[in-house]
């Protein structure tokens, strides 16, 4: 897939409210265009999870691909706003946090997202102008 070479992937859980609104940030602040999104539910999402041998039983919200590796949980939330402009790149010194402890927090927040955020019925449809981030 062109797409995998030329920017970063970020599959993200469709029908969550959190992640949807986390892609809806991440868009607004992708000043350089490097993002491509793709919900895990869709058929590319699925597609890629198998490409790149992604265990969704583990982490079923946020994965960032780049390339021929892929980052799960906080190592790619934070690898994700170093990309971002404004003051979020200054987020990636959160790295230095040991990963299990990073990943406490995170999985804490994404086994919660359902209750605290909401859930939709269906993924989201992306705005027409949006419909070229989205794979």
């Amino acid at each position: 897939m062109e797409t995998e070479k030329t920017h970063k992937i970020i599959l993200f859980d469709g029908v969550c409210n959190l992640c949807n609104a986390s892609v809806t940030f991440i868009i607004k602040r992708d000043k350089k265009d490097r993002f491509r999104f793709a919900a895990l539910q869709s058929e590319i999402g699925a597609s890629l999870v198998e490409k790149h041998q992604i265990d969704t039983s583990k982490t079923d919200s946020i994965i960032l691909i780049d390339g021929d590796k892929h980052l799960e949980k906080s190592s790619a939330a934070l690898t994700a706003a170093k990309s971002l402009s404004g003051g979020y790149p200054l987020l990636y010194v959160f790295m230095i946090v040991p990963r299990f402890i990073r990943n406490w927090v995170y999985d804490y927040i994404a086994k919660n997202r359902y209750k605290w955020f909401g859930k939709k019925e269906s993924c989201m449809i992306p705005t027409p102008e949006l419909k070229k981030k989205f794979l």
